[in-house]
Formats: structure tokens, C-alpha cells, sequence
């Protein structure tokens, strides 16, 4: 049995300012006894405008939440997961990057967002990520004490083929930190963690950006845990920073995947396109 957090955040275009917001956010999870917390998406900043963006990048070395990070995971003596923050890459581009410090402070694992979020909305939104950030190439799975972890960002929930592949790996757990607009949020944030989770017989943590961000963009919140069965074990509001925990037993997972076991029904197929 394990206590884990996710922290809901409104993160701004300014990196000190919400680094402050996810310290006191972080302090507050491990006081009410989680030895995981996991922050949103883009925890450093949102900000939509490329420049501003390019005037507060920094290598991992020197970047701001990343050193923070490791301090707090060391003097609290837990995992903490930055569900990503943007990071500049040797070759002019960024990566959209989640860091997991262990309770030694150490970095246990790095994952680079896979799939780029390039949409265009019934609303008028318009995203192109790919313009700005480098997509990741390799999944990862990290053995923790309390359960293997996989790693997805935001966008990545609508790719299972990540899912099952991070599930099949040894995954008991995979963490969704997200920044899910408004307007695909209220259509589709719930059903697609509670799929992912069903259809791997995982715990889902999916640590969420909330509401108006001074960049001008809204995002959806409704931070969840959902376990291997699909139910919502812990759900944030809408709108706001929150925390959230939940007890995980990785007993669950097995349990539930011995019910419907599905990962080793699967079955190689051909397919055939038939024309009439």
C-alpha cells in the first residue's frame, strides 16, 4: 500500500512564480503522508507565445523547476514526478520533459512527450506543437517500491498502443500529467483515463493544468486517480490548485488483470481491406 499525490496547478508564464506554487503544493501532499506526488504538464510555465517561450528556456542543468525538484524530493525524502516542464535542447528545439527525482534526490527516469498535440478545434483553436517542441522516441518503465511506473504526457492518452506496449512492459501504474483544453476536456479527459486503466488493468494518476493561465489559454483540471477497474479513487475540481491522494495496493492490479485478462489473450492478426 502506498499514498500517492497529484497536484493541480494554473501555471503561469513566469517559472519562479510556479515554482513557489508547486513547492507549497508539493509540501502540502507529502503532509498528508504521499511518498509519490506528481505535478501537471508544462509545471514551469504555459506560455503560448514563442518568444516569451525562448526568453525563459533553459537547459536541464540550469533550469529552475528541475533544481527545485531535486532539492525538495531530497529533503522530503520522497518520488517526486515534474509531469513535464520545457526544456532546451542542444539543436534549437524543446522538449517537452517529465523528470522523476527519487527520495535521494537523484533523477530516476526522464521521459520526452511522444506525440505532438497539432489540432485544429471546432472553437478556433489551433496547436501546433511540433513547431516548437522535439517529440520524445522511447517509452519508458520505472520500478519504484510500490509498483512499476509508466510514462504518457497529455496527448499520449489518445495513442493506447503506449499504453498497452508500457502495460505488457511490467507497468502497473502509468502517470498522465496533462494540460487538456476546455473544449476536448469536458468531451473526453474522464472517459480516456478510465479506458486506459480498464484496458491495462492499471492505476492512472493524471496530474492537471486548471483554468484561465495568463497566456490566455483555459485549461480543464479534474486531476484524477483511477484504479485498475476504472473507478475514481480521487478527483480535483475543474477550476483551481488542488491536491489530491489516494491509498494504491499493486495487488489491484494483478487482481484485476487475473479477472479480464486481456494482456495475455491478445493475438497477432493480419488485416484484410475488402473492396465491394
Amino acid at each position: 500500500m502506498a499514498k500517492i499525490a497529484a497536484i493541480q496547478m494554473c501555471s503561469g508564464v513566469d517559472p519562479e512564480k510556479n515554482a513557489l506554487q508547486m513547492e507549497a503544493l508539493v509540501r502540502e501532499a507529502h503532509a498528508g503522508g504521499a511518498v509519490y506526488i506528481q505535478t501537471p504538464e508544462m509545471t514551469g510555465a504555459l506560455q503560448r507565445d514563442r518568444k516569451g517561450l525562448a526568453d525563459i528556456l533553459r537547459p536541464e542543468e540550469t533550469d529552475l523547476i528541475v533544481a527545485r525538484a531535486k532539492a525538495l524530493s531530497a529533503e522530503l525524502g520522497v518520488f517526486l514526478h515534474i509531469g513535464s516542464t520545457a526544456i532546451a535542447l542542444e539543436d534549437g528545439k524543446t522538449a517537452n520533459r517529465g523528470l522523476l527525482f527519487g527520495p535521494d534526490g537523484l533523477l530516476v527516469c526522464r521521459y520526452d512527450k511522444i506525440h505532438m498535440f497539432d489540432v485544429d478545434l471546432d472553437n478556433g483553436e489551433s496547436w501546433r506543437e511540433s513547431a516548437v517542441y522535439r517529440p520524445g522516441s522511447e517509452a519508458r518503465v520505472a520500478r519504484l517500491p510500490f509498483g512499476a511506473l509508466g510514462f504518457a504526457i497529455c496527448y499520449d492518452v489518445r495513442f493506447p498502443q503506449l499504453f498497452r506496449a508500457e502495460a505488457v512492459a511490467g507497468a502497473e501504474i502509468i502517470s498522465l500529467p496533462a494540460a487538456f483544453t476546455r473544449q476536448t476536456g469536458e468531451a473526453h479527459w474522464e472517459v480516456l483515463i478510465r479506458a486506459r486503466a480498464i484496458e491495462n488493468g492499471v492505476f492512472m494518476i493524471a496530474a492537471a493544468q486548471a483554468g484561465l493561465h495568463e497566456d490566455g489559454r483555459e485549461t480543464y483540471g479534474n486531476s484524477m486517480i483511477v484504479d485498475p477497474w476504472g473507478r475514481i479513487l480521487a478527483r480535483a475540481p475543474s477550476v483551481g490548485e488542488a491536491v489530491i491522494v489516494a491509498d494504491i495496493d499493486i495487488t489491484e492490479t494483478a487482481a484485476a488483470r487475473a479477472k479480464i485478462p486481456n494482456l495475455k489473450n491478445a493475438r497477432d492478426f493480419e488485416l484484410t481491406d475488402v473492396r465491394a
